[in-house]
């Protein structure tokens, strides 16, 4: 698996911000959507990297800058033709490493609170995420669930 910066511009991974789009608006109210579309992830603030093999998309994920010590983790998605396979834990393990070298000391993300959101919130526990009150310009939300990890 290789993972790579992406510029959001390839058919490929359009297709996979979609398909994670119309995933949210299935599990969430609209109001509680957090999920970004590709013009929000070109945004300065964002980095997106996607992984591949060969040249099949396996997934993305991307990390926000908060302020110069505290990063967000944005978009994280498995192709549904790859679940299971490692994917999100080697893109975690990737936002992380790279939140390290940019000197954040603290890292954090929104997901859902519904049951469709489990296989996530296991992920983020079991690297050492813990849940917090809502960071950054988030409110408390019944549908969402804040999660945050020091570095």
């Amino acid at each position: 698996m290789e993972i790579k910066l992406d510029d959001l511009n390839g058919s490929e991974v359009a297709a996979l911000i979609g398909e994670h789009l119309q995933s949210m608006t299935l599990h969430s109210p609209p109001e509680s959507i957090h999920a970004l579309n590709l013009e929000k992830l070109k945004k300065p603030e964002i980095t997106f990297w996607s992984a591949w093999e060969q040249d099949e998309l396996l997934g993305c994920g991307a990390l926000k800058e908060l302020d110069g010590r505290h990063g967000e983790v944005k978009s994280m998605r498995t192709s549904s033709s790859h679940l299971r396979k490692g994917v999100a834990k080697r893109i975690l393990e990737h936002i992380i490493e790279e939140a390290k070298r940019r000197g954040y000391q603290r890292l954090s993300l929104e997901t859902g609170s519904m049951a469709a959101f489990d296989p996530a919130r296991r992920l983020y526990a079991s690297f050492g995420f813990q849940y917090c009150k809502p960071f950054a310009e988030y409110i408390e939300d019944p549908n969402s669930v804040f999660m945050t990890k020091e570095l």
